[in-house]
């Protein structure tokens, strides 16, 4: 049992029953919300509706000079992934529907007319695609893209304008093509030192 998971017995509801919902949830308490929502459904024995809560995550690496810094940082901030048994009807059974709705920084399943809408198939692959990807080598999240104007914050080109041509997500660093005495020279520059212009 990983730590989003909501530990289950063999179930008696058939597997395809099971589907993926998506849960709204107050900014910056996803966590909070499904470390209650595992308790909850563990106190009420809902472990047979409820069978896994995520929270997607990646790892993300910051390199600072020689610093190097590793940390989480949610795949989709506000929202919580459940895996539930859905009754007959295609809804979430209420008693496992007052249970979700009763803790605290819930809002509402994404749905229509009050009723959550199941994820897609491809949509719940992507996703677990993602939290499971997410499980390796931490990537360093650059904000610039290929052609992208930015100007230079830091170090000996201070002040400098130039294009992005490369992005070295493995070291950090950027490549920037700047105008020095009227020629374009390559820079390779950490991501932290530059701004888009």
């Amino acid at each position: 049992m990983t730590d989003n998971e909501v530990q289950t017995n063999e179930s008696s509801v058939p597997s395809e029953n099971r589907r993926w919902c998506v849960l709204r949830v107050a900014s910056n308490r996803e966590d909070n919300v499904k470390e209650a929502l595992i308790r909850k459904i563990q106190i009420e024995c809902l472990q047979e509706l409820v069978t896994r809560i995520l929270v997607p995550t990646e790892k993300v690496k910051s390199v600072r000079g020689s610093q190097t810094r590793v940390y989480e940082r949610k795949l989709y901030p506000g929202y919580v992934f459940m895996e539930i048994a859905l009754d007959e009807n295609n809804s979430i059974p209420e008693k496992a529907w007052f249970v979700i709705k009763e803790t605290a920084g819930v809002g509402e399943f994404i749905g229509t007319g009050g009723k959550p809408s199941p994820m897609s198939d491809a949509d719940v692959a992507k996703m677990l695609h993602q939290t499971d990807s997410a499980k390796d080598s931490p990537s360093i999240h650059v904000e610039f893209s290929k052609g992208d104007a930015v100007k230079i914050k830091g170090g000996s080109f201070e002040g400098f304008e130039g294009t992005v041509e490369d992005i070295d997500n493995e070291k950090g660093t950027v490549r920037v093509i700047v105008t020095i005495f009227g020629r374009a020279t390559p820079l390779d520059i950490e991501y932290w030192q530059i701004e888009k212009v």
